[in-house]
C-alpha cells in the first residue's frame, strides 16, 4: 500500500549555510520529498524556500538573550534565579512559536536536528522537551554532537536541564545517532537506545561540475593553470588540524603546491586563523583563504545563486587534506570521495571505529605527519594512473555504504514505526 503524503517539520537554531546538520538536514529533506512528503523549516536563520519557512530570530543560537544566558551558564557551578527565569521566559515565546508552526503547517512529523542534543540553546531544547511531551507529535531527534562531547559544556550550572532535554528520554522521540561511539555513549548515560545512520551523499549520481564555474573560481583566487591546488574543505576551527595540511605543502618542496582553505574563519576561529597565516608565513607555503560567499551545494533556495558552492570548488583541487582531530562523522571525507579526490585523513576516533573498517584507499597519518606520507602524497599527485585506481575503488566503496539508497531505507524505517507505512 502506497503512504499517504505527510507533512514533515524540520526543527533547529539554523538552516544555513555549509554546516553539517544543515548539510544533512537538507539531504534528509531531499529524500523524504523524493517518497512524497512535504518538508517545513522552523529555525532562528533559514535559507530555504521561504513558502516552506517559519523563521523565529529567538530560535537562533546567537540571539541576544540566548547568548547572554549561555555566558551566566557555562563555565560557572552557580545559577542565579534571574538566569533560571530568562530561560523559562525565552522557552514560553519558542513554545508557542512552535505550535504555531505545527498547526500552521499541519505537521505530522517533527525531526529536531541536534537542537535536543548540543545545549547551544537552551530554551529551544526545553521548548521542544514541553511540547513533545504534551502533544505526544512523533518525533525523530537526529542527534550531531552530544553535549558531554564537548569540553566547554564540562562545566555548567544547567545539569537539571541538560538530563531533562539533551536529549529527553520521551516515548514519542525515536534517537538518532550518526556514529557507533555516540550510540554506545547515549545508551550508558541515559539508557536510550538509538539507530545510527551515518551521514550520506548521493552516490547513484555522480555530481554535475559546472566547468566555466570552476575556471573562474580558480582565477578568482589567483592560481595559475600550472599550479597544483592542495584543498582544505573546512571552517578554521582548531579541531581540524590545518597545520597538517601547511606541514604537508610544506613538505613537498615544490612552489607550485598551493594550499586552499574553501571557509572563512568563523566566531571560534580568529585566533587561530592568524596562528595559521603566521604558520604558513614562516613555513613559506602559499596559504589562500578563499574570501568568497561559500553557500551550501544541497537545496539551496537563495535567490543569490551566483554565489560559489562547495561543489564548485572540488573538481579543481588535486589533492584535498582532512587532518581533523575529531569528527563526529566526516561530511569532508564523503565529498572527495564523492568527486573521486584522494586524500590525506588523520585516523581521529569516529573514522577509526566506523570508516576505515570499510577499506578505502587513503594516505592515513596517525596524528603526526612521516616521510612516508609526504611521499605518498606525492606519487599520487604526479601518477595519474595510481590516482584514477585509488578514487574509483573508494567511489564504490562509498556508494556501498554511505549512498542515499542506505538513507532511504532507513528513514523508511523510521517512518515505519510512526505511520505503520513509509
Amino acid at each position: 500500500m502506497a503512504a499517504e503524503s505527510k507533512n514533515i517539520g524540520f526543527v533547529s537554531t539554523r538552516f544555513a549555510g555549509t554546516d553539517g546538520v544543515s548539510l544533512e538536514a537538507s539531504k534528509w529533506a531531499g529524500v523524504l520529498e523524493q517518497k512524497g512528503h512535504a518538508c517545513y523549516w522552523f529555525a532562528g536563520e533559514l535559507d530555504r524556500d521561504p513558502q516552506r519557512c517559519y523563521l523565529v530570530p529567538e530560535a537562533h543560537f546567537k540571539y541576544h538573550q540566548n547568548q547572554w544566558i549561555n555566558d551566566r551558564v557555562f563555565g560557572v557551578k552557580g545559577r542565579k534565579s534571574n538566569v533560571t527565569d530568562t530561560i523559562h521566559a525565552l522557552k514560553s515565546i519558542l513554545k508557542v512559536q512552535l505550535k504555531e508552526f505545527i498547526d500552521q503547517y499541519r505537521i505530522d512529523l517533527m525531526i529536531v536536528q541536534n537542537a535536543l542534543t548540543i545545549p547551544m540553546h537552551l530554551p529551544l531544547g526545553i521548548a521542544l522537551t514541553e511540547l513533545i511531551a504534551e502533544t505526544q507529535i512523533p518525533t525523530i531527534a537526529h542527534h550531531h554532537d552530544f553535549y558531554w562531547e564537548r569540553t566547554r559544556y564540562s562545566v555548567n550550572a544547567v545539569s537539571d536541564y541538560l538530563r531533562m532535554a539533551f536529549p529527553p528520554n520521551l516515548p514519542d522521540i525515536q534517537h538518532v545517532v550518526i556514529n557507533t561511539a555516540a550510540q554506545e555513549e547515549l545508551a550508558l548515560r541515559t539508557g536510550i537506545a538509538s539507530i545510527v545512520i551515518p551521514n550520506v551523499l548521493d552516490f547513484e549520481n555522480p555530481p554535475e561540475i559546472d566547468e566555466q564555474q570552476t575556471i573562474e573560481f580558480k582565477e578568482s583566487i589567483g592560481l595559475e593553470p600550472g599550479d597544483v591546488m592542495i584543498l582544505q574543505p573546512t571552517r578554521i576551527v582548531q579541531r581540524k588540524g590545518i597545520e597538517h595540511a601547511i606541514a604537508l605543502v610544506e613538505d613537498l618542496k615544490d612552489p607550485r603546491y598551493k594550499l586552499v582553505i574553501s571557509h572563512e574563519a568563523g566566531d571560534e576561529g580568529f585566533e587561530y586563523v592568524e596562528w595559521l597565516k603566521e604558520d604558513a608565513r614562516e613555513r613559506g607555503v602559499d596559504m589562500r583563504l578563499v574570501d568568497l560567499c561559500i553557500s551550501a551545494p544541497i537545496y539551496n533556495h537563495q535567490p543569490d545563486s551566483g554565489a560559489c558552492t562547495l561543489w564548485d570548488i572540488y573538481p579543481h583541487a588535486d589533492f584535498i587534506t582532512y587532518p581533523s582531530l575529531y569528527e563526529g562523522f566526516g561530511n569532508a571525507f564523503l565529498e572527495a570521495v564523492y568527486f573521486k579526490k584522494p586524500l590525506l585523513i588523520n585516523r581521529y576516533a569516529i573514522f577509526v571505529r566506523d570508516i576505515e573498517p570499510k577499506g578505502f584507499d587513503l594516505v592515513v597519518m596517525d596524528g603526526f605527519l612521516t616521510k612516508k606520507n609526504v611521499q605518498s602524497v606525492k606519487q599520487i599527485i604526479e601518477s595519474p594512473a595510481i590516482r584514477e585506481r585509488m578514487v574509483e575503488h573508494n567511489y564504490e566503496i562509498a556508494k556501498k555504504h554511505f549512498s542515499y539508497a542506505m538513507l532511504r531505507r532507513w528513514l523508511g524505517t523510521l517512518m515505519v514505526n510512526v505511520f505503520g507505512v513509509e
